[in-house]
């Protein structure tokens, strides 16, 4: 039997995820004293992640993106408060509130789309937020939801001071999330997804049920996003209305933006070059660490990755 030696070689899905286990094991363990960090930098990685398959992926263009992460961020908070503080339990929980949120809320937004969708996604983060400051006695309003701790990873390991558990445990969430994203996006129905992002007509008249892949793929997104909010309670202790902030939504484009929407490994990038940034420029200068990302934003912008790259090439091609 033959193969055909024309076709697309697609890498496989274990690939990425299993390259990005081994750099945050190797970072875990060179950097001890920056595993708060490294913390960060997974569950934001994560976060973006799941904004790709929306934005970049799907084609829809969303500014309330925060409003998943935070559904998440409080309903394993809650369920660490009222129920159980077993962490993977928490972690479902919060994936399950993203999606269901994302469930309920694309099955309205989807109708629409451009800016009419943009604008009804920071609708459905603001009444999200205003919920979470007005149910204070379920959410703790403006000073958060506090109050949890949770228990041992797996029954045996302890979150401790150092975030030496709170890192792996977030680094290999990031790992398996990247392995379901880069597992749904190559299948059929992540091809139809992207057919759907380039052609919506075209698809539609080829008989794909256009709604009800957008919304699946809105789901999955809603719980990926859940889980990083879940992450990020867990891990810090607290959820905040921050969680929900339309800044929030906006930083997670701007990350996207910086690493190159579409591809699952540019939100990575993007994630890890702005955390970084933001780190750096932050402990400089706290009140001006803004012009730096915005500078780096108008250089992506105005200068493509893939253009430096065929630049680079091209110079040491000619020097060569």
């Amino acid at each position: 039997m033959s193969t055909d030696s024309s076709a697309p070689r697609v890498a496989p899905a274990w690939r990425a995820p299993l390259l990005v286990l081994a750099i945050g094991l190797i970072a875990w363990w060179a950097l001890p004293e920056q595993l708060g960090l490294l913390t960060r930098i997974a569950i934001t990685a994560l976060f973006v992640l799941s904004l790709d398959l929306v934005v970049g992926i799907a084609g829809l263009a969303t500014l309330g993106h925060a409003a998943l992460f935070g559904a998440g961020a409080y309903a394993a908070g809650l369920f660490a408060l009222k129920a159980s503080g077993e962490p993977l339990l928490g972690l479902a929980v919060g994936a399950g509130a993203g999606a269901l949120l994302a469930l309920a809320s694309g099955a309205f937004l989807l109708r629409y789309h451009g800016f009419t969708f943009l604008m009804l996604t920071v609708a459905v983060a603001q009444i999200a937020a205003s919920l979470a400051q007005k149910a204070r006695d379920w959410t703790g309003g403006d000073d958060g939801l506090s109050g949890f701790t949770m228990g041992p990873l797996l029954g045996r390991f302890a979150f401790d001071l150092e975030g030496r558990t709170a890192a792996l445990y977030a680094i290999a969430v990031l790992a398996l999330g990247l392995f379901v994203a880069r597992r749904v996006v190559d299948s059929p129905f992540g091809l139809a997804v992207r057919g759907i992002h380039e052609n919506r007509a075209r698809m539609a008249a080829l008989g794909t049920p256009v709604l009800r892949r957008l919304l699946a793929m809105y789901t999955l997104a809603g719980a990926l996003a859940g889980a990083a909010g879940a992450l990020s309670a867990q891990t810090n202790a607290i959820v905040g209305l921050d969680s929900l902030s339309f800044a929030l939504s906006a930083e997670a484009l701007v990350m996207l933006i910086l690493g190159g929407a579409g591809r699952l490994h540019g939100a990575l990038i993007g994630a890890v070059v702005f955390t970084l940034l933001h780190h750096t420029a932050a402990s400089i200068n706290p009140y001006h660490w803004l012009f730096i990302i915005g500078a780096a934003l108008m250089a992506v912008v105005l200068l493509p990755p893939q253009k430096a790259w065929a630049w680079l090439r091209s110079r040491w091609g000619a020097k060569a």
